[in-house]
């Protein structure tokens, strides 16, 4: 497997990169942001170690420039060990998986194997359906430039379907999705909102996109 590390720290990068090689991968090391974005478009990878705090670049402006160039190669990021909101905008600006400094080179090793697993299919931060945006850590939506208010069920049921965008979604699905096991409500409950849903997403924009897939569910069409 090939790997690149983006890590600044020269010491650090030496030591990760030994043990990387001494379990048979394939790295490339480098420590500027810039140069990250650069080689990951040059090269296939089969996942990316990547510091939060590098020159050129930070972490989060790398990973957000490869998601949106539609690089999808598994990133584990490296974040500070009290870096609580480092986490978050590591996860929320397209990476798989963090690790906090100071870390256990073990743990480095399990969950980049746990990463490649996963391979490089796509795994958008934000889901794009057209000019429809679904964005699933700021819970909101978006018609072009028009922010659209959506209540937490809304969001749910819209969330599953611009995941599945182009698919058939049952209704059965939609209500296990939406709704925990213990709800003993009326199933058509799902209608209420679908109906909300298209009252908000596709009316005021003289769109029709989520449509009714009779005796089945619903269906978020694709331009």
């Amino acid at each position: 497997m090939r790997l690149l590390l983006v890590e600044d720290e020269q010491r650090l990068a030496d030591v990760i990169k030994s043990g990387l090689v001494d379990k048979g991968f394939a790295v490339d090391a480098v420590g500027d942001g810039n140069e990250a974005v650069w080689m990951a478009g040059e090269h296939r990878y089969d996942a990316i170690v990547l510091d939060v705090m590098l020159p050129g670049l930070n972490g989060f402006a790398v990973c957000r420039k490869l998601r949106d160039a539609g690089n999808w190669a598994p990133i584990l990021m490296l974040t500070a060990m009290d870096g609580e909101l480092d986490e978050v905008r590591a996860l929320d600006s397209g990476a798989d998986d963090y690790l906090a400094k100071p870390f256990s080179f073990a743990v480095l090793l399990a969950r980049l194997r746990a990463l490649v697993r996963r391979g490089t299919q796509e795994r958008p931060a934000v889901l794009q359906v057209g000019d429809l945006q679904v964005d699933p850590a700021a819970a909101c939506a978006r018609r072009g430039d028009v922010h659209i208010a959506l209540t937490p069920k809304e969001f749910a049921v819209l969330h599953l379907l611009a995941r599945r965008a182009g698919q058939a979604v049952a209704k059965a699905e939609l209500l296990n999705h939406a709704w925990d096991f213990a709800f003993d409500g009326d199933p058509n409950i799902v209608e209420v909102y679908v109906s909300a849903l298209r009252r908000k997403i596709d009316a005021p924009f003289g769109v029709r996109t989520l449509t009714t897939v009779r005796g089945f569910g619903y269906l978020l069409e694709r331009p």
